[in-house]
Protein backbone atom coordinates (compact mmCIF):
# COMPACT_ATOMS: atom_id res chain seq x y z
CA UNK A 1 0.00 0.00 0.00
CA UNK A 2 1.27 3.68 -0.79
CA UNK A 3 1.02 6.54 -3.13
CA UNK A 4 -0.63 6.19 -6.68
CA UNK A 5 3.53 7.38 -7.82
CA UNK A 6 4.77 4.12 -5.89
CA UNK A 7 1.57 1.68 -6.93
CA UNK A 8 2.25 2.65 -10.39
CA UNK A 9 6.31 2.25 -9.73
CA UNK A 10 5.37 -1.33 -8.59
CA UNK A 11 2.96 -2.39 -11.16
CA UNK A 12 5.72 -1.70 -14.01
CA UNK A 13 8.18 -3.69 -12.35
CA UNK A 14 5.91 -6.61 -11.39
CA UNK A 15 5.21 -6.41 -15.14
CA UNK A 16 8.89 -6.22 -16.35
CA UNK A 17 9.59 -8.91 -14.19
CA UNK A 18 6.77 -11.82 -14.74
CA UNK A 19 8.37 -15.33 -15.41
CA UNK A 20 8.75 -16.11 -18.22
CA UNK A 21 9.52 -19.92 -19.90
CA UNK A 22 8.59 -21.17 -16.07
CA UNK A 23 6.50 -24.69 -16.08
CA UNK A 24 5.08 -23.40 -13.33
CA UNK A 25 4.10 -19.80 -14.58
CA UNK A 26 0.65 -20.80 -15.72
CA UNK A 27 0.01 -21.58 -11.77
CA UNK A 28 1.74 -18.46 -10.98
CA UNK A 29 0.16 -15.87 -12.75
CA UNK A 30 -3.50 -17.13 -11.27
CA UNK A 31 -2.36 -15.81 -8.21
CA UNK A 32 -1.03 -13.17 -9.14
CA UNK A 33 -4.43 -12.29 -10.58
CA UNK A 34 -6.18 -13.27 -7.08
CA UNK A 35 -3.28 -10.91 -5.24
CA UNK A 36 -3.89 -7.76 -7.61
CA UNK A 37 -7.49 -8.16 -7.67
CA UNK A 38 -7.38 -7.86 -3.58
CA UNK A 39 -4.44 -5.02 -3.76
CA UNK A 40 -7.69 -3.28 -5.30
CA UNK A 41 -9.88 -4.46 -3.27
CA UNK A 42 -8.33 -2.46 -0.37
CA UNK A 43 -7.16 0.26 -1.92
CA UNK A 44 -10.94 0.78 -2.74
CA UNK A 45 -11.69 0.22 0.88
CA UNK A 46 -8.98 3.09 1.77
CA UNK A 47 -10.53 5.27 -0.48
CA UNK A 48 -14.11 4.60 1.67
CA UNK A 49 -12.77 5.11 4.80
CA UNK A 50 -11.14 8.07 3.29
CA UNK A 51 -14.32 9.87 1.77
CA UNK A 52 -16.38 9.59 5.25
CA UNK A 53 -13.50 11.32 7.06
CA UNK A 54 -13.47 14.30 4.58
CA UNK A 55 -10.17 13.61 3.40
CA UNK A 56 -10.92 14.18 -0.58
CA UNK A 57 -7.60 13.93 -2.12
CA UNK A 58 -6.85 10.88 -0.28
CA UNK A 59 -9.45 9.26 -1.21
CA UNK A 60 -9.41 10.29 -5.14
CA UNK A 61 -5.41 9.09 -4.64
CA UNK A 62 -6.53 5.52 -3.02
CA UNK A 63 -9.17 4.85 -5.63
CA UNK A 64 -6.80 6.03 -8.57
CA UNK A 65 -4.07 3.22 -7.14
CA UNK A 66 -7.54 0.57 -6.90
CA UNK A 67 -7.92 1.39 -10.65
CA UNK A 68 -3.82 0.78 -11.37
CA UNK A 69 -4.18 -2.81 -9.71
CA UNK A 70 -7.28 -3.34 -11.45
CA UNK A 71 -5.72 -2.78 -14.87
CA UNK A 72 -3.06 -4.98 -13.63
CA UNK A 73 -5.24 -7.99 -13.44
CA UNK A 74 -7.29 -7.44 -16.35
CA UNK A 75 -4.02 -7.87 -18.35
CA UNK A 76 -3.35 -11.13 -16.75
CA UNK A 77 -6.73 -12.75 -17.27
CA UNK A 78 -7.69 -14.08 -20.30
CA UNK A 79 -10.68 -13.05 -22.02
CA UNK A 80 -12.21 -16.69 -21.73
CA UNK A 81 -11.74 -16.52 -18.08
CA UNK A 82 -15.03 -15.68 -15.89
CA UNK A 83 -12.70 -13.75 -13.65
CA UNK A 84 -12.66 -11.01 -16.62
CA UNK A 85 -16.41 -9.76 -16.06
CA UNK A 86 -15.53 -9.57 -12.40
CA UNK A 87 -12.43 -7.53 -12.75
CA UNK A 88 -14.41 -5.28 -14.94
CA UNK A 89 -16.90 -4.78 -12.75
CA UNK A 90 -14.15 -3.44 -10.51
CA UNK A 91 -13.24 -1.22 -12.54
CA UNK A 92 -17.05 0.34 -13.63
CA UNK A 93 -16.69 0.23 -9.43
CA UNK A 94 -13.72 2.43 -9.38
CA UNK A 95 -15.02 5.17 -11.61
CA UNK A 96 -17.75 5.20 -9.85
CA UNK A 97 -15.99 5.80 -6.54
CA UNK A 98 -13.79 8.34 -8.12
CA UNK A 99 -17.10 10.11 -9.27
CA UNK A 100 -18.03 10.69 -5.23
CA UNK A 101 -14.68 12.90 -5.00
CA UNK A 102 -14.92 16.14 -4.72
CA UNK A 103 -11.31 17.11 -6.26
CA UNK A 104 -11.88 16.06 -9.91
CA UNK A 105 -15.26 15.42 -11.66
CA UNK A 106 -16.69 12.84 -14.18
CA UNK A 107 -19.23 13.88 -16.37
CA UNK A 108 -21.21 11.55 -18.75
CA UNK A 109 -21.78 13.99 -21.56
CA UNK A 110 -24.27 13.52 -24.73
CA UNK A 111 -22.97 14.69 -27.97
CA UNK A 112 -25.51 16.45 -31.03
CA UNK A 113 -24.40 14.95 -34.25
CA UNK A 114 -25.59 14.62 -37.66
CA UNK A 115 -29.55 14.18 -37.85
CA UNK A 116 -29.99 14.56 -34.33
CA UNK A 117 -28.11 11.53 -33.10
CA UNK A 118 -26.02 11.29 -29.73
CA UNK A 119 -23.06 9.58 -28.91
CA UNK A 120 -22.39 9.30 -25.78
CA UNK A 121 -18.78 9.87 -23.95
CA UNK A 122 -17.22 10.23 -20.96
CA UNK A 123 -15.60 13.74 -20.06
CA UNK A 124 -12.73 14.46 -17.68
CA UNK A 125 -11.98 18.28 -17.45
CA UNK A 126 -8.84 19.47 -16.28
CA UNK A 127 -9.37 23.37 -17.54
CA UNK A 128 -11.57 26.45 -16.19
CA UNK A 129 -12.64 29.05 -17.62
CA UNK A 130 -10.53 31.36 -16.78
CA UNK A 131 -7.42 29.00 -17.65
CA UNK A 132 -8.33 26.57 -20.39
CA UNK A 133 -6.65 23.43 -20.57
CA UNK A 134 -5.54 21.03 -23.67
CA UNK A 135 -7.85 18.12 -24.37
CA UNK A 136 -7.59 14.47 -25.65
CA UNK A 137 -10.47 12.77 -27.37
CA UNK A 138 -9.08 8.94 -26.46
CA UNK A 139 -11.10 5.94 -28.48
CA UNK A 140 -11.46 2.75 -26.51
CA UNK A 141 -10.02 -0.79 -29.30
CA UNK A 142 -12.50 -2.52 -30.83
CA UNK A 143 -14.44 -4.25 -28.19
CA UNK A 144 -13.45 -2.89 -25.50
CA UNK A 145 -16.05 0.08 -23.56
CA UNK A 146 -15.16 3.63 -23.32
CA UNK A 147 -15.68 2.99 -18.95
CA UNK A 148 -12.57 0.64 -19.42
CA UNK A 149 -10.72 2.70 -21.34
CA UNK A 150 -11.20 5.93 -18.52
CA UNK A 151 -10.62 3.08 -15.75
CA UNK A 152 -7.15 2.56 -16.84
CA UNK A 153 -6.31 6.46 -18.43
CA UNK A 154 -7.37 7.98 -15.19
CA UNK A 155 -4.19 7.08 -13.16
CA UNK A 156 -2.02 8.66 -15.80
CA UNK A 157 -3.55 11.97 -16.63
CA UNK A 158 -4.34 13.42 -13.34
CA UNK A 159 -1.62 15.91 -12.86
CA UNK A 160 -1.32 16.58 -16.33
CA UNK A 161 -3.23 19.56 -16.89
CA UNK A 162 -5.09 18.11 -19.81
CA UNK A 163 -8.91 17.26 -20.06
CA UNK A 164 -10.05 13.63 -21.60
CA UNK A 165 -12.84 12.89 -23.79
CA UNK A 166 -13.42 8.78 -23.51
CA UNK A 167 -15.69 7.42 -26.23
CA UNK A 168 -16.68 3.59 -27.80
CA UNK A 169 -14.47 2.24 -30.61
CA UNK A 170 -17.83 0.67 -31.67
CA UNK A 171 -19.69 3.83 -31.57
CA UNK A 172 -17.68 5.26 -34.05
CA UNK A 173 -16.39 2.64 -35.99
CA UNK A 174 -19.89 1.18 -36.83
CA UNK A 175 -20.97 4.03 -39.31
CA UNK A 176 -19.05 4.20 -42.95
CA UNK A 177 -15.80 5.60 -44.04
CA UNK A 178 -16.50 9.39 -43.70
CA UNK A 179 -18.78 9.11 -41.18
CA UNK A 180 -16.82 8.01 -38.66
CA UNK A 181 -14.24 11.11 -39.52
CA UNK A 182 -17.76 13.25 -39.27
CA UNK A 183 -18.73 11.94 -35.79
CA UNK A 184 -15.25 12.62 -34.86
CA UNK A 185 -15.40 16.13 -35.54
CA UNK A 186 -18.46 16.67 -33.83
CA UNK A 187 -16.72 15.76 -30.55
CA UNK A 188 -13.78 18.01 -31.92
CA UNK A 189 -16.57 20.59 -31.92
CA UNK A 190 -17.98 20.07 -28.46
CA UNK A 191 -14.34 20.42 -26.96
CA UNK A 192 -13.77 23.55 -28.86
CA UNK A 193 -17.11 24.97 -27.73
CA UNK A 194 -16.13 24.33 -23.60
CA UNK A 195 -15.13 27.50 -22.07
CA UNK A 196 -12.70 25.10 -19.73
CA UNK A 197 -10.62 24.16 -23.00
CA UNK A 198 -8.17 26.04 -25.01
CA UNK A 199 -9.82 24.69 -28.81
CA UNK A 200 -5.63 24.79 -29.87
CA UNK A 201 -4.58 22.10 -28.33
CA UNK A 202 -6.13 19.25 -28.89
CA UNK A 203 -5.33 16.19 -29.75
CA UNK A 204 -6.67 12.54 -30.51
CA UNK A 205 -5.06 9.01 -29.00
CA UNK A 206 -6.51 5.10 -30.58
CA UNK A 207 -4.60 1.91 -30.34
CA UNK A 208 -5.39 -1.18 -32.32
CA UNK A 209 -7.99 -0.56 -34.90
CA UNK A 210 -8.87 2.99 -33.12
CA UNK A 211 -5.41 3.88 -34.39
CA UNK A 212 -6.88 3.94 -38.24
CA UNK A 213 -9.80 6.11 -37.20
CA UNK A 214 -7.37 8.71 -35.73
CA UNK A 215 -5.36 8.64 -38.34
CA UNK A 216 -8.09 9.36 -40.65
CA UNK A 217 -10.01 11.59 -38.42
CA UNK A 218 -6.15 13.51 -38.12
CA UNK A 219 -5.99 13.77 -42.13
CA UNK A 220 -9.50 14.84 -42.13
CA UNK A 221 -10.11 17.53 -39.75
CA UNK A 222 -6.80 20.12 -39.83
CA UNK A 223 -7.73 21.36 -36.45
CA UNK A 224 -5.95 18.49 -34.48
CA UNK A 225 -2.75 20.02 -32.95
CA UNK A 226 -1.37 15.86 -32.08
CA UNK A 227 -2.38 12.66 -33.00
CA UNK A 228 -1.14 9.10 -31.94
CA UNK A 229 -2.35 7.20 -34.72
CA UNK A 230 -1.29 4.53 -37.05
CA UNK A 231 0.36 6.72 -39.45
CA UNK A 232 -1.66 5.72 -42.26
CA UNK A 233 -0.30 2.28 -42.07
CA UNK A 234 -2.39 -0.07 -41.82
CA UNK A 235 -4.63 1.58 -45.13
CA UNK A 236 -1.10 1.80 -46.92
CA UNK A 237 -0.02 -1.55 -46.37
CA UNK A 238 -3.81 -2.82 -47.86
CA UNK A 239 -3.34 -0.62 -51.28
CA UNK A 240 0.39 -2.22 -51.84
CA UNK A 241 -0.86 -5.41 -51.00
CA UNK A 242 -3.47 -5.09 -53.82
CA UNK A 243 -1.46 -3.55 -56.48
CA UNK A 244 1.07 -5.88 -56.21
CA UNK A 245 -1.35 -8.60 -56.64
CA UNK A 246 -2.38 -7.12 -59.45
CA UNK A 247 0.39 -5.94 -61.39
CA UNK A 248 3.10 -8.34 -59.93
CA UNK A 249 5.98 -6.21 -61.13
CA UNK A 250 9.38 -7.88 -61.84
CA UNK A 251 11.13 -4.57 -61.60
CA UNK A 252 12.21 -4.04 -57.62
CA UNK A 253 13.33 -1.20 -57.73
CA UNK A 254 10.92 0.75 -59.37
CA UNK A 255 8.36 -1.20 -56.66
CA UNK A 256 10.54 0.12 -54.08
CA UNK A 257 10.32 3.69 -55.13
CA UNK A 258 6.69 3.61 -55.74
CA UNK A 259 5.82 2.21 -52.15
CA UNK A 260 8.65 4.76 -50.67
CA UNK A 261 6.41 7.29 -52.89
CA UNK A 262 3.11 5.81 -51.75
CA UNK A 263 4.43 5.93 -47.81
CA UNK A 264 5.48 9.52 -47.50
CA UNK A 265 1.88 10.26 -49.44
CA UNK A 266 -0.52 9.32 -46.64
CA UNK A 267 1.66 10.89 -44.11
CA UNK A 268 1.92 14.38 -45.65
CA UNK A 269 -1.67 14.34 -45.49
CA UNK A 270 -1.53 14.73 -41.70
CA UNK A 271 -0.84 18.22 -40.30
CA UNK A 272 -0.18 17.85 -36.84
CA UNK A 273 2.92 16.07 -35.06
CA UNK A 274 2.42 12.15 -34.84
CA UNK A 275 3.42 9.41 -32.77
CA UNK A 276 3.19 6.56 -34.07
CA UNK A 277 2.95 2.86 -31.65
CA UNK A 278 4.12 -0.24 -33.24
CA UNK A 279 4.22 -3.72 -32.15
CA UNK A 280 2.12 -5.11 -28.85
CA UNK A 281 -1.73 -5.27 -28.95
CA UNK A 282 -1.35 -2.51 -31.97
CA UNK A 283 -2.03 -3.42 -36.07
CA UNK A 284 1.29 -1.62 -36.56
CA UNK A 285 4.48 -3.67 -37.56
CA UNK A 286 7.84 -2.79 -36.03
CA UNK A 287 9.42 -3.48 -39.35
CA UNK A 288 6.99 -0.89 -41.47
CA UNK A 289 6.90 1.85 -38.67
CA UNK A 290 10.62 2.03 -38.68
CA UNK A 291 10.76 2.47 -42.57
CA UNK A 292 8.17 5.31 -42.03
CA UNK A 293 9.78 6.95 -39.24
CA UNK A 294 12.93 6.61 -41.36
CA UNK A 295 11.73 8.49 -44.44
CA UNK A 296 9.57 10.93 -41.84
CA UNK A 297 12.72 11.94 -40.89
CA UNK A 298 14.79 12.53 -44.20
CA UNK A 299 11.43 14.73 -45.47
CA UNK A 300 11.67 16.60 -42.11
CA UNK A 301 7.56 15.07 -40.68
CA UNK A 302 7.12 15.54 -37.35
CA UNK A 303 6.60 11.83 -36.69
CA UNK A 304 7.92 10.02 -33.29
CA UNK A 305 8.04 5.99 -32.84
CA UNK A 306 7.38 4.02 -29.92
CA UNK A 307 7.45 0.09 -29.36
CA UNK A 308 6.27 -1.40 -26.44
CA UNK A 309 7.44 -3.58 -24.11
CA UNK A 310 6.02 -7.01 -24.42
CA UNK A 311 6.30 -9.46 -21.68
CA UNK A 312 6.26 -12.95 -22.85
CA UNK A 313 3.34 -15.10 -20.77
CA UNK A 314 2.19 -18.27 -21.31
CA UNK A 315 0.40 -18.45 -24.82
CA UNK A 316 0.64 -14.59 -25.11
CA UNK A 317 2.19 -11.40 -24.19
CA UNK A 318 1.58 -8.75 -21.76
CA UNK A 319 2.19 -5.63 -22.90
CA UNK A 320 3.78 -2.97 -19.46
CA UNK A 321 0.80 -0.21 -19.97
CA UNK A 322 2.03 1.64 -17.14
CA UNK A 323 5.23 2.67 -18.82
CA UNK A 324 3.69 2.91 -22.15
CA UNK A 325 0.95 4.75 -20.95
CA UNK A 326 2.89 7.24 -19.32
CA UNK A 327 4.85 7.90 -22.16
CA UNK A 328 2.20 7.96 -24.71
CA UNK A 329 0.34 10.69 -22.60
CA UNK A 330 3.78 12.39 -21.88
CA UNK A 331 4.51 12.61 -25.42
CA UNK A 332 0.48 14.29 -25.68
CA UNK A 333 1.38 16.69 -22.66
CA UNK A 334 4.64 18.31 -24.07
CA UNK A 335 3.08 18.25 -27.82
CA UNK A 336 -0.13 19.94 -26.52
CA UNK A 337 1.83 22.49 -23.75
CA UNK A 338 1.21 25.89 -24.76
CA UNK A 339 5.12 26.22 -25.53
CA UNK A 340 5.49 22.81 -27.15
CA UNK A 341 9.02 21.54 -27.76
CA UNK A 342 9.83 18.32 -29.06
CA UNK A 343 9.32 15.40 -26.82
CA UNK A 344 11.82 12.37 -27.33
CA UNK A 345 10.49 9.26 -26.36
CA UNK A 346 13.85 7.59 -26.24
CA UNK A 347 17.16 7.03 -28.75
CA UNK A 348 16.08 2.96 -29.08
CA UNK A 349 12.71 3.84 -29.93
CA UNK A 350 11.69 2.09 -26.46
CA UNK A 351 8.60 3.30 -24.55
CA UNK A 352 10.49 3.97 -20.97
Amino acid sequence: MGDLSSTRRGAAAFLDNLPVDDPHAAIGQQNWITRWTKIGDEYCLLGDLNIKKGAFDEATDAWLCALTAFETARRLVDQDDPRSVDVLAKVDGGIQRFELSLAQKIERVKITCCDHAELSAYYLPAGSPDLPASAVICISMEQETGATLLGRLLPVVIGRGMSLLVITHDDVSSHSRGKSEALLSFCLDYLSARRDVDDTRIGVYGEAFSAVLATEFAVSDGRLAAAVCDGGLWNWARIVASVDWLTRTANIALENDAISARRLQFIRQLRCPVLVVAGGRGIVSVSEATKLQAYCMAARIDLELALPRMIRSPGRGIENFVTSDDCIFGWLEHKLALNSHQYVVGQDNQIT
